[in-house]
């Protein structure tokens, strides 16, 4: 019988396909037949059942019929080795290429695991199994019949999976008469543990073999494994392609640091890293390669890398040039007057292990590659921002490449995590007073402001039968209860104290004060802020009933009674001016409210989802929410007549420079949103009215 032949199933003359088949001539002939078959046949789907085959071949074609009864691989093993003889092995490899060579699937992996152990059993023995940082396999043991070289296997488990194997051999003492020992690097196509491998098939010599492994058998984990590899490696013999697989393997990670040994003039350093939100990363630090042997620099963890030296921003560090002026091996490179040995750079790696070992790769011209173990600080991105600028020295002129191409990526990249509240605590009667509550941020700039906020919100006889809600961070929570329970009796306040938990800043603290009420409406008022007169509470309250479902806010000025925001213009209309000049305005209609001080709906606030991560400052941070809010058909009114008053924020960022450098970022982050264009529009209902 051929080895192809037309094969009709059922009966069925449209169902026709060619199978592999595999003949040989039976020792003991019967009266019927003098050859046994076995066909490889496809089924259309898992539910059709064979009832008849028929197979063309030279002559009258031959029909068979199937008995009732499936039977199991193992159960056809059974009956080919009654049927094959002396002849199974080579039915059962014939066999396994057929299998192999089909597209992978679970049950024909199966199947050829099955066939070969029923032909030849087990011929050696696993003996260690180390898991690589790529994926890959590291084996070691012995077995017989093996050939080294490039070969496919398959992987004997609860899930078998086809694998590229590595596979070099070697001289043991210990092992049986006529076995080699072996080293082998399998490259699954699949994620697969180590410990779920029972065994591993594979073509040897002179036919396929299984080697099992051992029950007292040895698993490497991924930064033990390099060092085993390395072990062994003088001592193998393989195929050129097969020794470089294990050389690149015994070259991987090992938790140390090894840019330092490189007989190369490259020396690396890391200052920082920042890791946000559990995928991204600031690294920032220095790389020394005068003669351009490095071919590139990856950010990596175990199944996962992101490559830096292709978008990273370099900058001058003459530190580290006066550090290495008196090595000869980089004096090139300062005769030159290179000093741009800095670098900032932000990855990704939404791949990979989160829990394994993080590290640079340097990959060397020559192949070779070295590594820097990094230990990362968990951040946020606005206080990993926050310490990358303040490391920089504001005159370098790579400070605004850094920002645009490093800082803004990663803070419009990143996730916020919304404040949570984290108790609640009423040192005063605060259900039983009525109207909105006021909701002030008690921030760690703060808290010198809040003893005086808190004696002018006594004094004035609105807001001392208002309920008021301070929001501190958790971490200052228990420490402020004490201190603000006093205030609360000394000045006769409602008080009620919130403790938010992953509150970043002001904002963040005055949603946590929200989420906390029930009340329809309440009023947010900045821990920075002060009133400059009295009876600013119950105009701004009737001016947002009377318009209903809106946001209302005030006129903002500086400690020197200048303007800071007098609505959301696009040119910044009036700030600066005199808070005089604007005070006779009447209600004017906003683009968005200033939510530093506002009266608005709870829910709006909170059915907006809150406020935007990734800003540094509050101003742009309010900005975005104001006009989502805009953009859900929630109008913003500012009222003129209504004034607080507050610093410039510089405490906040430590410096004028910083503050502007940081409203910059924030704007950019809003353009990159799509906000900016929106808020940049004129309304033509706004425009201030006296």
């Amino acid at each position: 019988m051929p080895n192809a032949a037309p094969t009709k199933l059922n009966d069925d003359p449209t169902k026709i396909s060619c199978a592999a088949v595999i003949s040989w001539r039976l020792g003991t002939p019967l009266p019927t037949a003098t050859h046994g078959f076995a066909a490889l046949l496809l089924k259309n789907s898992p539910e059709s059942a064979f009832a008849t085959v028929e197979f063309e071949q030279e002559g009258a074609p031959k029909r068979y019929v199937f008995t009732p009864r499936t039977v199991s691989v193992n159960e056809a093993a059974a009956l080919l080795a009654e049927l094959c003889g002396s002849q199974l092995a080579a039915t059962i490899d014939a066999l396994a290429d057929l299998l192999i060579a089909a597209p992978s699937d679970p049950h024909r992996l199966s199947a050829i695991v099955a066939l070969v152990k029923a032909a030849h059993g087990s011929n050696g023995f696993i003996e260690l199994l180390g898991d690589g940082q790529d994926g890959e396999i590291f084996l070691q043991g012995w077995a017989h019949d093996v050939m080294p070289g490039m070969a496919r296997a398959v992987t004997d488990g609860d899930m078998p999976s086809v694998a590229d194997t590595a596979i070099a051999v070697y001289a043991r003492q210990d092992i049986p008469q006529g076995a080699s020992a072996f080293a082998g690097l399998l490259d699954p196509d699949g994620p697969i543990s180590p410990g779920s491998i029972e065994g591993i098939v594979w073509r040897g010599r002179h036919g396929w073999r299984h080697v099992a492994v051992h029950e007292r058998k040895v698993i490497a984990g991924p930064l033990e494994t390099p060092g085993h590899v390395r072990s062994v490696l003088p001592r193998v013999n393989s195929t050129p392609q097969a020794l470089l697989r294990l050389r690149t393997a015994a070259n991987s990670f090992d938790g140390t640091e090894t840019v330092s040994t490189l007989p190369l003039s490259v020396r690396m350093g890391v200052d920082s890293i920042f890791q946000v939100d559990g995928a991204c990363f600031l690294v920032s630090g220095w790389l020394l390669d005068p003669d351009d042997h490095v071919q590139s620099v990856k950010l990596r963890r175990r199944h996962g890398e992101a490559r830096l030296d292709d978008s990273w921003s370099r900058l001058e560090r003459t530190d580290v040039t006066d550090a290495f002026l008196d090595h000869p091996a980089f004096s090139r490179a300062f005769d030159l007057g290179g000093y741009r040995h800095g670098f900032v750079a932000h990855a990704r790696l939404p791949d990979g292990d989160p829990s394994s070992a993080l590290y640079l790769e340097l990959t060397l011209r020559d192949t070779r590659r070295a590594f820097l173990p990094l230990s990362p600080l968990r951040t946020s991105a606005r206080l990993a921002a926050m310490r990358q600028m303040q490391a920089i020295d504001p005159s370098d002129w790579a400070l605004q490449e850094i920002i645009d191409r490093q800082i803004v990526p990663l803070l419009c990249t990143s996730e916020r995590a919304s404040p949570t509240v984290e108790a609640v605590v009423d040192p005063g009667p605060f259900e039983a007073t009525a109207g909105p509550p006021i909701v002030i941020s008690v921030g760690e700039d703060d808290e010198d402001g809040i003893v005086p906020l808190l004696a002018l919100l006594a004094i004035d006889p609105e807001t001392k039968r208002a309920p008021i809600a301070l929001v501190v961070p958790s971490e200052r929570f228990h420490r402020e209860a004490a201190r603000m329970g006093k205030l609360a009796a000394f000045y006769g306040l409602s008080l009620r104290l919130v403790s938010a938990g992953k509150a970043g800043d002001a904002c963040d603290l005055l949603e946590a004060g929200a989420r906390a009420l029930s009340s329809d409406t309440v009023v947010l008022l900045s821990g920075s802020l002060v009133p400059h007169t009295a009876g600013w509470y119950g105009k701004l309250v009737a001016t947002q009933a009377a318009l209903k479902d809106c946001i209302v806010s005030p006129t903002l000025a500086y400690e020197d009674y200048s303007v800071r925001w007098a609505g959301s213009w696009p040119t910044r209309r009036y700030e600066g001016y005199p808070i005089s000049a604007v005070t006779g305005f009447e209600l004017t209609p906003v683009s968005a409210a200033s939510l530093e001080c506002c009266v608005m709906p709870r829910d709006a606030l909170v059915k907006a989802g809150g406020f935007a991560g990734g800003y540094l400052g509050s101003r742009e941070k309010g900005l975005d929410l104001g006009l989502r809010l805009g953009r859900d058909g929630v109008a913003s009114y500012w009222l003129p007549s209504v004034q607080m008053l507050g610093p410039d924020g510089t405490s906040i960022t430590g410096t004028s420079a910083m503050g502007a450098l940081i409203e910059s970022i924030d704007r950019k982050i809003l353009d990159a949103r799509g906000s900016a264009e929106f808020a940049g529009k004129e309304n033509p209902k706004e425009g201030p009215r006296t």
